[in-house]
């Protein structure tokens, strides 16, 4: 019988992946997906190619979750061992599948090339797994349905493989079957404060809240503040993160900049509104034109360093905004310098338009890369605050 698919579990098998020799990319974005179809994620587990620890892990993770997604160990050599894993846990043989066997000679045959006698346990199945195809390499994946409704499914580990099978096959199926519950998650984008003073803002009642759950995340351009609730005491999920949202407004509005996956980029561009953009930066070693990205509306940018002739050329930090914008012939110039002050950088930000100049000064935590990226993020904060309608 079809159980409901509601927590998952995902186990990534390699042994380069245990060492170090290769990072998971695959987890997050099968976390995410999931996440996504409404599914509690529980636990992401990396494996080596050793099978009493693929089967010891399978056989934990079923007793746990309604679906083990695994990832890896389907090639044809010896150490790769998840089919083997899959089988033994589920008391099952595995044999040569005919149909499976036929295509894979035809692939090599296709290239030219005899197929070695290895590939042939990428055609093994055993008898509760159903094929799935592999568009993109000679491993096929397996979809196992148990006895008591839960699933297993195994993935090969390379991106370019993973990838459209778990997008065309994988989630088609699962959506099919029945997945996930009433399930919604928001992210707020922070900017402007340090996540240690974000979540005291937020406060550890709210943090600790088990539904919505709240939680920080510390990125390169700012601070990601997620989300996410289960529909619960006759409130949708989407009514519970609404109202949490409505309650943490008054606290941290000042510093949200955009929500979801949008960039500074995006955000610029709205406040732009069709508006070009020309700036100057001294001190960033080219962080701000890094954060801003190939945006069309940012015509012209000047990286200068600090203490030479043309940083000293420009003390008024405002003349430089207007003479950059003029130069340009944009809408709008920004200028920003940043300088080591006490073991931080002090970071002045002007900007010229239509509706006047103006100039601010902040401190960005320490002088190395990451003191010059705050420094980036300072200004398209306070440019994106100036440019609000």
């Amino acid at each position: 019988m079809a159980r409901s698919i509601e927590t998952a579990e995902l186990l990534a098998v390699g042994s380069e992946l245990t060492t170090g020799g290769t990072r998971d990319t695959n987890g997050g974005e099968l976390a995410a997906g999931l996440t996504e179809l409404g599914v509690v994620v529980q636990r992401l587990t990396l494996l080596p190619d050793r099978l009493d620890d693929v089967c010891e892990a399978l056989q934990s993770a079923l007793a746990r979750s309604d679906l083990v997604l695994t990832t890896g160990g389907l090639g044809p050599t010896p150490d790769d061992l998840t089919r083997e894993a899959i089988a033994a846990v589920c008391g099952e043989p595995v044999a040569v599948d005919p149909d499976l066997e036929a295509e894979l000679r035809g692939l090599f045959e296709r290239r030219g090339i005899v197929m070695p006698e290895g590939n042939r346990k990428q055609a093994w199945l055993i008898p509760s797994a159903v094929p799935l195809r592999n568009g993109q390499g000679t491993a096929p994946g397996w979809w196992v349905e148990r006895p008591d409704g839960r699933l297993i499914v195994a993935l090969p580990g390379p991106p370019r493989e993973l990838r459209p099978m778990w997008r065309e096959v994988v989630v088609p199926r699962l959506r099919e079957r029945g997945i996930g519950l009433d399930r919604t998650s928001v992210t707020w984008r922070l900017a402007g404060a340090g996540e240690s003073v974000l979540a005291a803002l937020v406060g550890e009642e709210v943090l600790r809240s088990p539904n919505p759950e709240v939680a920080t995340y510390a990125r390169d351009d700012g601070v990601d503040l997620r989300i996410s609730a289960v529909a619960a005491g006759g409130r949708t999920a989407v009514e519970l993160v609404a109202e949490l949202e409505e309650r943490l407004e008054p606290m941290l509005g000042t510093y949200r900049f955009a929500t979801g996956n949008a960039t500074w980029t995006d955000a610029v561009a709205e406040r732009l509104a069709g508006r070009t953009l020309a700036c100057v930066e001294i001190g960033t070693a080219g962080r701000l034109m890094l954060l801003l990205g190939e945006a069309p509306w940012l015509r012209f940018a000047e990286l200068v360093a600090v203490g030479t002739s043309a940083d000293r050329q420009h003390p008024d930090l405002r003349g430089l905004a207007r003479r950059v914008r003029q130069v340009a012939a944009t809408d709008v110039g920004l200028a920003v310098r940043a300088r080591p002050r006490r073991g931080d950088l002090a970071v002045a930000i002007a900007g010229d338009s239509e509706a006047g100049t103006w100039r601010v000064t902040r401190t960005a935590f320490l002088v190395d890369e990451q003191g010059r990226r705050r420094a980036a993020v300072l200004a398209c904060l306070e440019l994106w605050r100036r440019l609000a309608p």
